[in-house]
């Protein structure tokens, strides 16, 4: 299975040559970077095409990015402004848009497969005016990827537009055809749980975001350290309708962990996981 390495471990520092040396040194072939003010500045075509030097010159590739959900210049953490493709307000809904299209602009130097989206900003209910809203700005930002090569997989979350039967619905509604799914386990755990989640996205699955909680707040941590039962994690992995990479996502916390080697002794017990469980897959 593929291996993927969320960058949001270190959204609070910028992406320098010394961190993405660690992480090859590491043993990590492919990562996600993700959109945010003094992290990635995507929106730079110079930094843009320094960061493709860097990623050539450590043989790392990247697999996906996830979108920004928030639009600010300063090098400080949680200093932007929200964004959001399903806002109610015109203007804000197309400023959001028209930074996701500087993110996506990104495969125009450095190819990646997948956009990673939210719906929403925060915890928003399945108000029927922003299921609106994100079909306007998707229907213009799936063509916008596609003419790229970039795909968007939209990402279930720990809310009611977010919630996987309503990504299913709105999908089914819609008719965005070339829209695909990012299955995020922590996220599912926090809500309908893991099995029940994943059998409601399972179609339109494509790639994955992979961290453990308490099941009572996002924490973002190792697997095996929360309570996901990974033994049913592990039988949705092994019977997907296509394969699905292993994306770890996980958050920075105090004092700097987990370490790089124990962020690869989890990728192995992920695998060995997927590994015992097909054959109970394949008979379930």
């Amino acid at each position: 299975m593929e291996r993927v390495l969320s960058t949001y471990r270190y959204v609070h520092h910028p992406l320098s040559p010394a961190l993405l040396a660690q992480i090859a040194e590491a043993g990590i072939s492919s990562i996600e970077v993700f959109c945010a003010p003094g992290h990635f500045n995507y929106a730079a075509p110079e930094a843009v095409r320094d960061f493709r030097r860097l990623l050539e010159e450590h043989h790392l590739r990247m697999h996906s990015l996830h979108a920004p959900t928030e639009r600010g210049s300063s090098s400080r953490p949680d200093s932007g402004v929200p964004i959001s493709i399903s806002d109610t307000e015109r203007v804000r809904r197309l400023d959001a848009v028209d930074e996701i299209k500087r993110a996506l602009e990104v495969a125009e130097r450095i190819p990646f497969r997948y956009l990673v989206q939210h719906l929403g900003h925060g915890r928003q209910s399945a108000d029927a005016r922003r299921f609106d809203a994100a079909f306007n700005s998707l229907e213009h930002l799936a063509i916008f990827a596609k003419a790229r090569g970039v795909t968007i997989a939209i990402e279930n979350t720990p809310d009611e537009l977010g919630a996987p039967r309503a990504l299913q619905r709105f999908l089914a509604e819609t008719h965005l055809h070339d829209l695909r799914l990012c299955f995020d386990f922590g996220h599912a755990h926090l809500e309908g749980g893991v099995a029940a989640s994943f059998e409601t996205m399972r179609e339109r699955v494509a790639t994955t975001h992979i961290h453990d909680n308490h099941g009572e707040k996002d924490e973002h941590l190792l697997p095996f350290e929360g309570t996901i039962e990974w033994d049913t994690a592990f039988a949705a992995l092994a019977n997907p309708p296509e394969p699905l990479p292993l994306v770890l996502e996980l958050k920075e916390q105090a004092p700097p962990v987990p370490a790089l080697d124990q962020v690869c002794r989890t990728f192995d017990r992920l695998e060995k996981g997927v590994e015992a469980a097909r054959p109970r897959a394949a008979k379930s």
